[in-house]
């Protein structure tokens, strides 16, 4: 369902040691959405293939949830109102970094559990995950994905590198379906990145 966004549609929220409280009552069922990262094929460099062991990847509490959270140029926090991710976006981010390392390139992701040998570890920490009204409560809001990335050898726990990406993507209108393709879009530069960095500076861990 398409409509636009108003402050009276956003859930007031505080964000305290408690997390995130949403504060508007829950009378209609939510409408549900999906992130998904487009990811371009990966060239593949010479040299041979190598696994990547991922490591559980940090998310903030406020974000980490099915609710959609927002946050205004004061700093006030807040959950879109009639709108949630079809699982927690902690799940989804997950499942879209497995599918972003099936794109190609010489990098195999390895879950733990797998018998099959990881030359690398990769550590991911999302810094940030949420909508911001950087313009005020009626414009169209701007997507901030960060993640901080951490890659050491598994041979010896020596450090590869470690990076942060980051992208900033203006929603087309002050709307639900407008904001959630611009996570999309964020999110596939992220990984995107994320791919590239793994494939390029891994290999040397063999």
């Amino acid at each position: 369902m398409s409509r636009r966004l108003t402050a009276a549609a956003l859930a007031l929220a505080a964000i305290a040691l408690s997390g995130c409280i949403s504060l508007f009552p829950k009378s209609e069922p939510a409408q549900l959405y999906r992130f998904t990262a487009s990811m371009p094929s990966q060239t593949l460099a010479p040299g041979p293939g190598f696994g990547v062991m991922r490591l559980v990847t940090g998310f903030p509490r406020a974000s980490a949830g099915d609710r959609i959270l927002t946050i205004n140029n004061t700093g006030e926090a807040a959950y879109i109102a009639g709108a949630r991710w079809v699982s927690p976006a902690s799940v989804l981010f997950d499942e879209q970094l497995s599918a972003a390392f099936h794109s190609g390139g010489r990098a195999r992701l390895i879950s733990r559990g797998e018998v099959v040998r990881a030359d690398v570890a990769l550590k991911l920490d999302v810094l940030t995950f949420e909508t911001v009204y950087d313009r005020g409560p009626k414009a169209a809001p701007q997507v901030v994905i960060t993640v901080r990335g951490v890659m050491t050898r598994n041979r010896d726990r020596s450090l590869i590198g470690e990076r942060t990406f980051s992208a900033q993507i203006r929603a087309g209108d002050n709307r639900v379906g407008a904001i959630v393709p611009a996570y999309n879009q964020a999110l596939s530069q992220v990984l995107g990145e994320v791919v590239g960095w793994v494939n390029a500076e891994g290999g040397s861990a063999g």
